[in-house]
This record gives C-alpha cells, sequence and structure tokens, in this order.
C-alpha cells in the first residue's frame, strides 16, 4: 500500500469536498481506512508544492505521480469518484 499526498488550500471548498468523499468512501468501504495520506498545506509549504506538478488544489499523488487534480466546477460526483481512483490505487501498490 502506498501514502497519497495530499494538496489543499485552508478554506478551498473544493479541498473539503475531497475531504468529504474521502470520509463517505472510508464509511462505504473500511478497507479504504488504511490508506494513510500526508496532507500538506500549499500556502504554509511552499517549498514542498513547488516540488510537484500541479496548478489546482486539490491534488493527490502517489510518489511524485498525479492521480487527481481537482478543476473549476467540479461536482461532488466526479470528486468522489476521481478519490475513489486515488484510493484504490493506493491500495494497488
Amino acid at each position: 500500500m502506498k501514502k497519497v499526498t495530499f494538496f489543499y488550500i485552508d478554506g478551498c471548498p473544493y479541498c473539503a469536498q475531497a475531504r468529504k468523499a474521502r470520509a463517505e468512501l472510508i464509511a462505504e468501504n473500511p478497507v479504504y481506512a488504511g490508506v494513510e495520506f500526508d496532507e500538506i498545506e500549499e500556502h504554509a509549504n511552499p517549498e514542498i508544492a513547488e516540488q510537484y506538478d500541479y496548478w489546482a488544489t486539490p491534488s493527490m499523488f502517489i510518489d511524485k505521480e498525479k492521480l487527481y487534480e481537482s478543476h473549476f466546477g467540479e461536482k461532488y460526483d466526479e470528486a468522489k469518484q476521481h478519490v475513489r481512483e486515488v484510493l484504490d490505487r493506493a491500495l494497488e501498490a
């Protein structure tokens, strides 16, 4: 199992949406609770954020591979599907 690096910004509604999706997915499938997340607030840790290739938050990586990057106007169901895909990839590794 691989650790997920999760970049977010405090107050970002899309980041809150991704967190909500993650919690809901864990409630639906408790095996997802075993996936470790390294949550990094972009503004508080610019020296870490600049080492990764992304433009928007939330963004999720395994190692340096970007698996999910939100986009403006993203709906909850879309975000949830992306978070599910990230969790599944973490479990495969």
